[in-house]
Protein backbone atom coordinates (compact mmCIF):
# COMPACT_ATOMS: atom_id res chain seq x y z
CA UNK A 1 0.00 0.00 0.00
CA UNK A 2 1.25 3.47 -0.92
CA UNK A 3 2.07 5.79 1.97
CA UNK A 4 2.26 9.56 1.74
CA UNK A 5 5.26 10.78 3.77
CA UNK A 6 5.34 14.51 4.52
CA UNK A 7 8.45 16.42 5.57
CA UNK A 8 6.18 18.43 7.83
CA UNK A 9 8.19 21.04 9.75
CA UNK A 10 7.86 23.85 7.21
CA UNK A 11 5.36 22.30 4.81
CA UNK A 12 2.63 24.79 3.81
CA UNK A 13 0.37 22.13 2.23
CA UNK A 14 -0.11 19.59 5.03
CA UNK A 15 -3.90 19.96 5.06
CA UNK A 16 -4.17 19.61 1.30
CA UNK A 17 -1.87 16.58 1.22
CA UNK A 18 -3.82 14.79 3.94
CA UNK A 19 -7.16 15.58 2.29
CA UNK A 20 -6.00 14.19 -1.07
CA UNK A 21 -4.34 11.14 0.53
CA UNK A 22 -7.55 10.29 2.40
CA UNK A 23 -9.59 10.65 -0.79
CA UNK A 24 -7.27 8.08 -2.40
CA UNK A 25 -7.40 5.81 0.66
CA UNK A 26 -3.73 6.19 1.52
CA UNK A 27 -1.91 6.16 4.82
CA UNK A 28 -0.45 9.56 5.62
CA UNK A 29 2.55 10.23 7.89
CA UNK A 30 3.69 13.68 9.04
CA UNK A 31 7.34 13.65 10.09
CA UNK A 32 8.52 16.50 12.29
CA UNK A 33 11.16 17.55 14.80
CA UNK A 34 8.32 18.56 17.10
CA UNK A 35 5.73 21.22 17.67
CA UNK A 36 2.82 19.61 15.80
CA UNK A 37 -0.58 19.33 17.43
CA UNK A 38 -1.90 15.78 16.83
CA UNK A 39 -5.54 16.84 17.22
CA UNK A 40 -5.27 19.03 14.13
CA UNK A 41 -4.50 16.01 11.92
CA UNK A 42 -6.64 13.11 13.20
CA UNK A 43 -6.41 11.24 9.88
CA UNK A 44 -2.60 11.19 9.83
CA UNK A 45 0.06 9.48 11.85
CA UNK A 46 2.47 11.97 13.40
CA UNK A 47 6.08 10.93 13.91
CA UNK A 48 8.26 13.18 16.02
CA UNK A 49 11.96 12.56 15.50
CA UNK A 50 14.79 13.67 17.80
CA UNK A 51 16.40 17.06 17.25
CA UNK A 52 19.05 17.02 14.59
CA UNK A 53 19.76 18.57 11.22
CA UNK A 54 18.64 15.60 9.14
CA UNK A 55 16.69 13.46 11.61
CA UNK A 56 13.34 13.88 9.83
CA UNK A 57 14.97 13.34 6.43
CA UNK A 58 16.73 10.21 7.64
CA UNK A 59 13.50 8.79 9.08
CA UNK A 60 11.64 9.42 5.83
CA UNK A 61 14.35 7.77 3.73
CA UNK A 62 14.60 4.77 6.06
CA UNK A 63 10.82 4.31 5.97
CA UNK A 64 10.08 5.00 2.29
CA UNK A 65 9.65 2.12 -0.10
CA UNK A 66 9.14 2.00 -3.84
CA UNK A 67 5.68 3.29 -4.64
CA UNK A 68 5.43 5.72 -1.72
CA UNK A 69 5.05 9.47 -2.25
CA UNK A 70 7.22 12.00 -0.40
CA UNK A 71 6.26 15.66 0.00
CA UNK A 72 9.29 17.89 0.59
CA UNK A 73 10.98 21.11 -0.49
CA UNK A 74 14.35 19.65 0.56
CA UNK A 75 16.20 18.79 -2.65
CA UNK A 76 18.78 16.41 -1.08
CA UNK A 77 15.91 14.55 0.63
CA UNK A 78 14.10 14.43 -2.72
CA UNK A 79 17.16 12.82 -4.32
CA UNK A 80 17.43 10.22 -1.55
CA UNK A 81 13.70 9.40 -1.76
CA UNK A 82 13.90 8.99 -5.54
CA UNK A 83 16.73 6.48 -5.03
CA UNK A 84 14.30 4.43 -2.91
CA UNK A 85 11.74 4.43 -5.75
CA UNK A 86 9.38 6.96 -4.18
CA UNK A 87 7.63 9.70 -6.14
CA UNK A 88 8.57 13.15 -4.84
CA UNK A 89 6.59 16.38 -4.96
CA UNK A 90 7.51 19.82 -3.67
CA UNK A 91 4.94 22.01 -1.89
CA UNK A 92 4.76 24.34 -4.91
CA UNK A 93 3.68 21.45 -7.13
CA UNK A 94 7.09 20.75 -8.66
CA UNK A 95 7.58 17.04 -9.21
CA UNK A 96 11.13 15.80 -8.77
CA UNK A 97 12.04 12.95 -11.10
CA UNK A 98 15.18 10.92 -11.73
CA UNK A 99 15.75 13.02 -14.87
CA UNK A 100 15.26 16.40 -13.15
CA UNK A 101 16.92 15.86 -9.76
CA UNK A 102 20.48 16.38 -11.05
CA UNK A 103 19.60 19.85 -12.32
CA UNK A 104 17.80 20.67 -9.08
CA UNK A 105 20.82 19.60 -7.01
CA UNK A 106 23.16 21.64 -9.23
CA UNK A 107 20.98 24.76 -8.99
CA UNK A 108 20.82 24.33 -5.21
CA UNK A 109 24.62 24.15 -5.00
CA UNK A 110 24.99 27.16 -7.29
CA UNK A 111 22.51 29.20 -5.24
CA UNK A 112 24.34 28.24 -2.05
CA UNK A 113 27.61 29.38 -3.62
CA UNK A 114 26.06 32.74 -4.56
CA UNK A 115 24.79 33.20 -1.00
CA UNK A 116 28.18 32.31 0.47
CA UNK A 117 29.99 34.79 -1.77
CA UNK A 118 27.47 37.55 -1.08
CA UNK A 119 26.23 37.67 -4.67
CA UNK A 120 22.73 36.71 -3.53
CA UNK A 121 20.76 37.43 -0.40
CA UNK A 122 19.04 34.05 -0.64
CA UNK A 123 15.44 35.24 -0.53
CA UNK A 124 12.87 32.60 -1.37
CA UNK A 125 9.87 33.36 -3.53
CA UNK A 126 6.58 33.75 -1.66
CA UNK A 127 4.24 30.76 -1.54
CA UNK A 128 1.19 31.69 -3.64
CA UNK A 129 -2.36 30.42 -4.13
CA UNK A 130 -1.23 29.26 -7.59
CA UNK A 131 1.47 27.12 -5.93
CA UNK A 132 -1.15 25.57 -3.64
CA UNK A 133 -3.45 24.84 -6.59
CA UNK A 134 -0.59 23.36 -8.65
CA UNK A 135 0.38 21.17 -5.67
CA UNK A 136 -3.17 19.81 -5.34
CA UNK A 137 -3.36 19.03 -9.07
CA UNK A 138 0.07 17.37 -9.21
CA UNK A 139 -0.46 15.26 -6.08
CA UNK A 140 -3.76 14.00 -7.45
CA UNK A 141 -2.07 13.19 -10.80
CA UNK A 142 0.80 11.35 -9.10
CA UNK A 143 -1.58 9.30 -6.96
CA UNK A 144 -3.78 8.44 -9.95
CA UNK A 145 -0.68 7.40 -11.90
CA UNK A 146 0.50 5.23 -8.97
CA UNK A 147 -2.86 3.51 -8.59
CA UNK A 148 -3.11 2.85 -12.35
CA UNK A 149 0.38 1.33 -12.38
CA UNK A 150 -0.03 -0.87 -9.40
Amino acid sequence: MTTLLIDADACPVKDEAIEIAMRHGLACVLVSNGGMRPSRYPDARIVTVPEGADAADDWIVETAVAGDVVITADIPLAARALEKGAAVLGPSGREFTPSSIGTALSMRAFSQHLRETGESKGYNASFTPADRSRFRQMLDQILRRRSAAG
